[in-house]
């Protein structure tokens, strides 16, 4: 499900190291990785030539890091708007996956200091694995799902899934916050869902995949909720998905109301403890 990973680095290392955890991952043993840098337009052609060369040390030392099978990585630098760039490639190489780093900028923070990753994340449908600069990234074994009605969400289960495959000690835990009680906080209560129930359904696949799998509940705003469930259940990877909030006239340009306004996967984005893959619909 996996076999295309574009691994967008900045230097800081911190998308690099989330390579390495998951390529320890047997699912993702046989994916493609291609590593790619870009350098934003310079004033001057000497500026130009040393960011050139600065860029190439930074593809270099990325994949000296990776320690991947030279066969299954390639590199691409590249001149431009990172944001642009990014997405660009993502498309000419048919991704599945986009990692990159995050300073885990709010919102607004987000538009005024020109976050490269929010803006990906608004203008591509392709699943993308955010790791903010003061996350520790884990060994993953323990994924959370946050599991609603949503097609998102369904594609979500899919991919952790596919990536606790072969994965010893690897557990799928589904979550489900009830916003019926007015923001009233609980604890955390493990369930046993109905057969025909979305997350019956999910265990049912689980179980057919021989995943062990844990299924909890809680109260209170579901963004506070999803990241404290995230933080005290030692969750190594949290999947959340999200709808296309892409302009439907045009998807070419950043929404900005909607970038601004209240949003789930924005705050669950800045305040989870962990690695989020954020994953739209199918297709």
């Amino acid at each position: 499900m996996i076999r295309k990973i574009l691994l967008a680095v900045s230097g800081l290392g911190h998308a690099e190291e989330m390579m390495k955890t998951l390529k320890e991952m047997p699912s993702i043993l046989s994916a493609k990785v291609t590593v790619l840098h870009v350098v934003p337009p310079q004033s001057t052609a000497a500026a130009m030539t040393d960011k050139w060369e600065e860029g190439g040390k930074i593809l270099a030392n990325a994949i000296q890091s990776l320690n991947l099978d030279p066969s299954r990585v390639s590199s691409i630098l590249r001149q431009g708007d990172p944001k642009d760039v990014v997405c660009q490639v993502a498309e000419e190489m048919d991704a599945d996956l986009i990692i990159m780093g995050s300073r885990g900028l709010k919102r607004l923070q987000s538009i005024l200091a020109n976050s490269v990753s929010q803006y990906v994340f608004q203008l591509s449908s392709r699943p993308m694995l955010l790791v903010k600069d003061d996350i520790y990234v884990k060994r993953i074994k323990r994924i959370m799902v946050a599991s609603d009605n949503s097609e998102a969400s369904t594609n979500c289960l899919k991919i952790a899934l596919f990536l606790l495959q072969g994965v010893e000690g690897g557990q799928l835990i589904l979550s489900h916050i009830n916003t019926d009680l007015c923001g009233k906080l609980s604890g955390i209560t493990d369930i046993k869902p109905e057969r025909n129930s979305v997350l019956g359904n999910a265990v049912a696949e689980a179980e057919k995949q021989n995943i062990p799998v844990r299924c909890v509940t809680s109260s209170g705003k579901p963004g506070e909720e999803i990241c404290r469930l995230a933080e005290e259940l030692n969750v190594d990877l949290l999947l959340l998905g999200s709808p296309d909030r892409r302009p439907s006239i045009a998807k070419k340009f950043v929404d900005l109301d909607r970038l601004i306004g209240a949003s789930l996967s924005d705050y669950v984005r800045v305040n989870a403890p962990c690695p989020v893959l954020l994953a739209r619909t199918v297709g």
